[in-house]
């Protein structure tokens, strides 16, 4: 595509990489006027989801629109995204073990601020987080299936054996090495 491209391709192109949702900041870096909002939440073209966050109406509703929706409300001021899924939610994406949790796992820095409290469906865990433990998804980003087991053992949230039976599970799935599994597996309750 040219360099001069439309604010109305710039925004989908942003849109399509996370499942037809946008924030209002990224409407304004494609090249939307600041009465864009107003004007096109009105004519019915972006659904306003939350504050400040916004959908393509023309765009189809995935299955789990719900990550990309809590991962958009985690942006900075600068407009990155901070939070991560982990723990249970990991769990759950990889489907590694049964887990199937009430509410959503968010890993975010340990400076994380927000001017509301979380949404009661999310769970805020704060660590630092290494590019290497982090995997991109569709609009969203999750820790990776290692990162994943070795934070639900630290935490205690499953038992030795439990961990090592997801750790084989991740191996047959192919979302991680024989040797990551060792590592893994090789744990040891204290």
């Amino acid at each position: 595509m040219s360099k001069n491209r439309t604010a109305s391709e710039k925004l989908f192109e942003i849109a399509e990489s996370q499942q037809g949702y946008f924030t209002y900041k990224q409407a304004l870096s494609a090249g939307y006027y600041r009465d864009a909002a107003h004007f096109y939440a009105k004519s019915g073209e972006w659904l306003r989801e939350q504050r400040g966050i916004y959908r393509l109406s023309k765009f189809p509703v995935s299955d789990r629109p719900d990550l990309v929706l809590w991962s958009l409300w985690s942006t900075d001021r600068g407009g990155k995204v901070q939070g991560v899924y982990s723990y249970q939610t990991a769990l759950s994406l990889y489907e590694i073990t049964d887990a199937n949790p009430a509410k959503l796992h968010m890993t975010v820095p340990p400076k994380f601020r927000k001017f509301h409290s979380p949404p009661k469906g999310i769970v805020l865990h704060r660590a630092e987080l290494k590019e290497s433990e982090i995997k991109k998804q569709q609009g969203y980003y999750v820790t990776t299936p290692l990162k994943t087991l070795q934070d639900m053992y630290s935490a205690q949230l499953m038992d030795a054996n439990e961990i090592k039976l997801a750790a084989k599970q991740a191996v047959r799935l192919g979302i991680v090495t024989p040797t990551e599994a060792d590592t893994v597996s090789s744990l040891k309750n204290d």
